[in-house]
């Protein structure tokens, strides 16, 4: 074959795509322009076929989606040539040829050689190959071959193993994308609720000699035709979707990535809005579609099931004739029950939570659930008796996470409350959720319930004690429901959650005292978290200014358990071994400070003692500690825990009085990164050094604190961690006592450090950096809060900008949210005392620290 022919061919054929794509951006229809695509790459295939030397007993046949007579712009052209088992071995040499030929135009091929027997082998023993082959198209070749291998393919399909194996297939799959279908870049075809759940409906339906398409499947009654109009606009959205995807990233790409969003976002219509970037209003619209897409497969898959095994066991369920148990999942005995007796939908899941033996609803009973919803309305909202329901769902012992995730798929919890219904699926493109605040608000009721449960009590032992003492955790989870219920509004959304909570605890008769710590829950989440990692905890006036906030103990003790499980449903990589130990740090000191326990001096005092006797432990003599004690004021001791004085105090006594700079380090107490220690001569840009230094090795800082002995002496502390390996080797011990101490002792100048790779996330959505300087409680001291995108190097931007201006760094809390990062930094310095410094700190700020995509 001329290269001549193959250029013609080429050009032909990417003209005819071209010309199919510019006629899709025209009309935005997406079955023409999938046909279309599939239809161009018959046409070249054939004529490729029908000009290449082949063995006449063999044939092209398009398998896959490409045999489904779909073709995406950039997706593989999946090809089975098929062979005759009589082809002679050096026969099949003559393929070799076709293959090369076909990547030669441009085509990318996904292709299987194999004889008839194989296929039928291979299909056998595994499923993935037997899906392949069930969608199939001839292309070229020996007709009669293809037609006997569809015959005896078709022989050989069991139609009950390929639905289990089909069924497993997907839990399987679930199982692997269902964190990443609720992270911030789903798989459009591997996510739940996305283009393989559909397809997955159309093959069980196919093996089962069913209707493969929707349509079909509601003229033969498995579905209702509101039901298949709705699957196949949803279909529709989807293919639109990957078809933008594909021609915006230029690729085979099924992953909504960060740096697609906003442009595929423009290209289908959406706009910002004063709340919502388009990308966020996309997503939301994704969520959606992904949710009902799940359900539907849900239906198909149980209508297959029952036509498949029809005579699974039946049980009564004490005490109600409305329901049945049928195997493990509950099932309506009157398929109209929801429809007459709406109130019957909270009965189901009072059911369901009541006997532990049940593991969910039949498919039945899910689509009568579903389409029932509607009849929950303000009047079924106002009966009395259906709030008296569902708070009950709230109060019984087991169940909470199942029942509340399954109203929430049903689009129950929606119609209950409506303004839940408002932010499902809603995105937060701030850097560290990860979650749609619907899905992060079921995340955190989950983290609270498994506070609550002794096989999860190794998490957080503590928080699980605390949990057990807690007498009504039906009202952690009600704070829960609410405590994000207004975001997206515009506004602070937890004063507005907070007007939504009262209202609801009112309407649904709980007592006062119960509806104010409700109310106030969801108004303060955020308050023992910013305390804890924005504020120094040594301070007892910042103790004593929350514990009074507080009021007593039952408030301090429910929004600890809302903080650590709000936390922990934001992100998995934010909650660490820090956060833990600073958030039950709060609490504590609260605790003690509310139940009337050692004020400031007799606190100091205590530590002191405590650190004493570790000493003695080691052989220190009584007394020795002195030497470096008598150098520290009280601050230091505050800041300190017992076992940090006692390490810091017995590394330092050996070596005090050397006039040289002293770095040791040790494995982080909490289990999670390194605690390093820095004793030597005072100097303005030691905190820059160290900063620089950590910035150079990529670790993060996660607290700094810094103190001045009375005889000159900088005795800093520093807790750093390497986020891509939070438990170090002992051997980066030794590395960094030995080049932190032979930096320091350079004095070299302040120099600039190639920045880090910026996340991808930041790069598509950039943060607006804040800086702000303001006056201290503490006399001659300011506070300096930044907020900015998080990179390596961020902290050294920071130290060396407050060198330069001759401010010192007192102490510094470092708090990483995701890709978001919130320092602040105690500083003093008379340079301060001007206004005009300060602003241009900030300005200066402000200007190091903005990212650019």
């Amino acid at each position: 074959m001329d290269f001549a022919t193959l250029a013609q061919w080429r050009q032909q054929h990417g003209a005819e795509r071209t010309r199919l794509v510019d006629t899709y951006l025209r009309r935005r229809r997406a079955a023409p322009l999938l046909q279309g695509l599939s239809r161009a790459a018959d046409r070249l295939l054939h004529q490729v076929w029908e000009a290449s030397d082949l063995p006449e007993n063999a044939a092209l046949v398009a398998v896959g989606g490409y045999g489904r007579d779909e073709l995406y712009p950039h997706s593989d052209i999946d090809l089975l040539i098929l062979l005759d088992d009589t082809l002679p071995s050096h026969e099949e040499a003559r393929i070799e040829p076709l293959i090369g030929l076909l990547w030669d135009l441009g085509l990318h091929v996904g292709h299987s050689v194999r004889r008839l027997s194989e296929c039928l082998s291979e299909a056998a023993g595994d499923i993935t190959i037997q899906t392949n082959l069930l969608e199939s198209r001839f292309l070229g070749g020996d007709l009669l071959l293809y037609f006997r291998y569809r015959e005896r393919f078709a022989a050989h399909l069991d139609p009950l193993k390929f639905f289990e194996a089909k069924s497993l297939e997907q839990r399987n799959r679930h199982g692997r994308f269902a964190d990443r279908a609720l992270l911030l870049e789903p798989n459009l075809k591997e996510s739940p609720g996305g283009l393989r759940d559909v397809q997955t409906a159309s093959w069980v339906c196919r093996a089962a000699d069913l209707p493969t398409d929707f349509t079909g499947l509601a003229e033969a009654g498995f579905l209702s035709v509101e039901e298949a109009r709705l699957i196949n606009t949803r279909l529709s959205f989807l293919q639109h979707l990957r078809i933008r995807l594909h021609l915006t990233s230029k690729r085979r790409e099924d992953r909504l990535l960060f740096e697609f969003q906003e442009q595929l976002a423009a290209d289908m219509g959406y706009r910002a809005s004063n709340s919502h970037r388009a990308s966020e209003q996309l997503m939301q619209r994704y969520f959606l579609v992904a949710r009902e897409l799940s359900l539907i497969n849900e239906f198909v898959l149980g209508c297959v099931h029952d036509r498949l095994l029809p005579n699974e066991a039946n049980a009564t369920i004490p005490g109600n004739q409305d329901f049945i148990a049928r195997g493990n999942r509950l099932e309506i005995a009157d398929p109209m029950l929801f429809e007459r007796h709406p109130a019957s939908i909270l009965d189901a899941f009072l059911i369901l939570q009541q006997q532990p033996e049940l593991s969910g609803f039949s498919p039945k009973t899910l689509r009568a659930m579903w389409r029932a919803r509607s009849r929950i309305d303000a009047q079924f909202r106002n009966d009395p008796a259906n709030r008296a329901r569902f708070l009950a769902l709230f109060r019984e012992p087991r169940g909470h996470t199942l029942v509340l995730r399954l109203m929430h798929r049903l689009g129950i919890l929606g119609r209950y409350l409506p303004a839940f219904d408002r932010i499902t699926g809603q995105m937060q493109h701030d850097l560290y959720h990860v979650h749609p605040v619907d899905e992060h608000t079921l995340m955190v009721l989950r983290n609270l319930r498994r506070l609550a449960m002794p096989e999860f009590a190794h998490e957080l032992p503590f928080a699980h004690r605390v949990m057990l003492d807690f007498g009504r955790p039906d009202l952690l989870y009600l704070a829960a429901l609410f405590h994000d219920i207004a975001k997206g509004r515009g506004g602070d959304h937890s004063k507005l959650g907070e007007v939504d909570a009262r209202r609801f605890c009112r309407s649904h008769g709980l007592p006062d005292p119960d509806t104010d710590l409700v109310a106030w829950l969801v108004r303060e989440h955020l308050s023992l978290s910013s305390t804890a990692q924005k504020q120094d905890l040594a301070d007892p006036d910042v103790i004593s200014a929350f514990a009074d906030h507080c009021g007593d103990l039952t408030r301090l003790t429910a929004l600890y358990l809302l903080t650590v499980s709000d936390i922990r449903g934001t992100n998995p990589t934010i909650w660490n071994s820090w956060k833990d130990k600073l958030t039950r740090e709060l609490y504590l000191a609260s605790r003690r400070r509310l139940e009337g326990e050692a004020p400031h001096a007799d606190l100091v005092e205590a530590r002191k003692e405590e650190a004493r006797a570790t000493l003695r432990l080691y052989g220190f003599s009584p007394g020795s500690e002195t030497r470096i004690w008598n150098q520290l004021d009280d601050v230091y001791f505050l800041s300190h825990e017992a076992q940090e004085i006692a390490w810091q105090t017995r590394r330092l006594l050996p070596v005090v009085g050397r006039e040289e700079i002293i770095v040791k380090a040790r494995l982080a107490p909490i289990g999670e990164g390194v605690e390093v220690l820095v004793h030597a001569p005072d100097e303005k840009a030691l905190f820059a050094r160290i900063c620089g230094f950590f910035a150079g090795m990529r670790y993060s800082v996660l607290q700094a604190r810094i103190h001045t002995t009375q005889d000159g002496y900088a005795l800093d502390s520093f807790l750093v961690m390497d986020e891509s390996s939070r438990t170090p080797y002992r051997d980066i011990l030794n590395y960094i006592e030995f080049e932190l101490t032979a930096h320091l002792k350079q004095h070299a100048p302040l120099v600039d450090i190639p920045p880090g790779r910026l996340s991808r996330q930041l790069r598509a959505f950039p943060l607006q950096p804040e800086a702000s300087l303001n006056a201290s409680l503490l006399e001659n001291t300011w506070l300096l809060s930044v907020t900015a995108g998080d990179r390596p190097g961020l902290l050294y931007d920071v130290a060396r900008i407050l060198t330069a201006r001759k401010a010192n760094v007192r102490s510094a809390r470092i708090n990483t949210l995701g890709q978001r990062a919130e320092d602040v930094f105690v500083v003093e310095g008379e340079s301060l005392i001007q206004p005009e410094n300060r602003l241009r700190i900030e300005q200066e700020l402000l200007e190091k620290l903005a990212v650019t995509a």
